[in-house]
């Protein structure tokens, strides 16, 4: 079956650069998108933060002066696009990202003649155009976990982050790898078995550059089965991807956030700490992995270890004995 055609339009007045490969990735989900752009007045500095992710991500940005003070023509331009998108026929929908309620009649507008919309905001988004999108996504929800690194110490060598691509302008495996973890676990959280055309079709929707054969293999297959979180399963003549067991490493995971949650003492430590030692001891540590979407909700799991927070910290956790 072939995949539906989207329009991504994002409002950038209402929208922080670091959602951007989140965006691109949860997409992947509905199908191609053959639009993409981005609008906003690229000539005041609030919007240097996305030139770079503009680039990177193929992008095309829609300048937009503000002509009038308090007056949005940002939202104006991106309505006329969508409805000129709208009557060339050549999409199945449209994403709009933006936590600005002024598009709510749009949204409903393009469901009036048959599009599918999704909508993307953060948690601030108004309840109408939450209700007027086929499909609302909060874009905290798509980050990986609450609890950000905490800066290095001047004195220590900051360790090094993840690349995104390789010497070569591939995308890394390890970074494929992880996309293909949330492929799955997403599925599987549904209640359904991800078929090996689906997630190949997905990593090909999300890097339209991706090709096994850039990493030595000749079989999707093969390359996946290599992976430490993925096996695949036959059944019959149909090939499926799941998650291997990994109850041993949620285990020792929790263990370890166990033993210096006990050696903090009375004053607890802050879940950024927590991080940083996690990601420092087990290398690509991500919650997703063990089911959860947020840190802290992955700390409260653990037996004997509650949050708690004061006037002048974040949350901290603390060690709490059973009685």
């Amino acid at each position: 079956m072939e995949d539906k055609r989207f329009a991504l339009l994002i409002d950038s007045d209402n929208i922080s650069a670091r959602y951007i490969a989140h965006i691109l990735d949860e997409m992947t989900k509905y199908g191609v998108t053959t639009y993409k752009r981005i609008y906003g007045d690229w000539t005041s500095p609030q919007t240097a933060k996305w030139r770079e992710e503009l680039l990177k991500n193929s992008i095309i940005p829609i300048q937009q002066f503000s002509n009038t003070v308090g007056k949005n023509a940002t939202d104006s331009t991106l309505i006329i696009d969508a409805m000129d998108i709208l009557y060339t026929h050549s999409v199945d929908g449209f994403c709009i990202v933006s936590s600005d309620g002024d598009f709510t009649r749009l949204a409903s507008r393009l469901r009036e003649s048959g599009m599918i919309v999704i909508g993307m905001g953060e948690e601030k988004t108004p309840r109408s155009f939450r209700a007027a999108c086929s499909i609302f996504t909060t874009l905290e929800l798509l980050l990986d976990d609450d609890a950000e690194p905490a800066a290095p110490a001047k004195k220590e060598a900051k360790r090094p982050e993840p690349e995104q691509e390789s010497a070569g302008g591939i995308v890394d495996k390890s970074v494929i790898e992880s996309d293909a973890v949330n492929i799955v676990t997403e599925n599987e959280n549904k209640g359904k078995v991800t078929g090996l055309g689906e997630l190949g079709s997905r990593l090909q929707n999300k890097y339209p550059d991706f090709d096994v054969r850039n990493y030595g293999y000749s079989l999707l297959s093969k390359f996946l089965a290599e992976m430490h979180s993925l096996e695949l399963v036959k059944d019959g003549h149909t090939v499926g991807v799941r998650l291997k067991n990994s109850q041993d490493d949620a285990d020792e995971a929790e263990a370890y956030v166990l033993q210096l949650v006990r050696e903090a003492g009375a004053k607890g430590i802050s879940l950024s700490e927590l991080s940083n030692a996690l990601h420092a001891r087990y290398g690509q540590f991500s919650v997703r992995d063990y089911g959860y979407s947020q840190f802290s909700k992955f700390v409260q799991s653990v037996p004997q270890v509650e949050l708690g927070r004061t006037a002048r910290t974040k949350d901290r956790a603390f060690y709490r004995p059973e009685e």
